[in-house]
């Protein structure tokens, strides 16, 4: 038999297949990135830094926990929110432990040091807590290992969680334990004596929100929208004898 002939409608055809599944594996959500691990002499629940956790474990997420690169970080809005990482197998086998994945909490913020850090825009970094870290790659590696991560829901029990700050007729109210994207965009604040328009809170730093009305012997609700644009309203989750420094718990949560 003489050679095949490849016509140019079968190149464009088998092109146009390859780009197909090529935007299919992309679309995914993987992404690459390196991750490392800090606090080794530290307690894993006190790793909350930039995003205001006092204690991860009192704010919902255990010892999973990663402090994310300026990229990832944005200006405090990641603050709870999840991914799921992994250690790239193929790139590093020495390193990487083979199908293993963790889900970590975005907690606290790796800063950059503008001379070219994993930290440093635009990369993709994760300086995750020993515990977690350990979960995907081998114990002795004190350097970097590349990762593959993807967003996803967080799975959190019980409701959301209003820590009470701040002192007279400043407010400032620490989210935390948010389920469904994890990451706030907005929260409104109302007490009980109001005409019933919700207060805009701004974000102070973190997971740490602020009003200046004096709500003090109220019942206080809250109102959560997420960046994802899901909204919950939390009505008299706090009650009028509260004070500064207690912590209530939502019945309601995001999926």
């Amino acid at each position: 038999m003489g050679p095949h002939v490849i016509s140019s409608t079968f190149l464009w055809y088998l092109c146009f297949v390859l780009s197909v599944v090529v935007h299919v594996q992309g679309s995914n959500g993987w992404l690459n990135a390196h991750a490392t691990f800090y606090g080794a002499n530290q307690s894993p629940t006190t790793l909350g830094g930039a995003c205001g956790y006092d204690d991860t474990f009192h704010a919902g997420f255990g010892v999973n926990t990663a402090a994310v690169s300026t990229t990832l970080f944005r200006n405090g809005e990641v603050c709870g929110a999840c991914y799921q990482v992994m250690c790239d197998y193929r790139e590093d086998p020495k390193w990487c432990l083979i199908s293993r994945s963790v889900t970590v909490t975005a907690t606290n913020f790796c800063p950059p040091n503008n001379h070219g850090g994993w930290c440093d825009p635009p990369y993709h970094h994760f300086d995750m807590s020993m515990p977690a870290f350990l979960r995907i790659a081998r114990q002795g590696n004190e350097g970097i290992v590349p990762v593959i991560y993807r967003r996803v829901g967080c799975k959190r029990r019980g409701g959301v969680r209003f820590t009470l700050k701040g002192q007279s007729n400043f407010n400032m109210v620490m989210v935390s334990n948010v389920g469904g994207s994890g990451d706030v965009k907005g929260v409104w604040i109302r007490g009980s004596r109001s005409t019933g328009a919700w207060l805009s809170m701004h974000r102070n730093w973190g997971a740490n929100w602020q009003s200046s009305a004096d709500l003090r012997n109220q019942r206080l609700s809250f109102k959560i929208t997420l960046v994802d644009g899901k909204t919950l309203v939390f009505l008299n989750v706090v009650p009028p004898t509260w004070t500064f420094g207690q912590t209530f718990s939502s019945k309601t949560q995001f999926f």
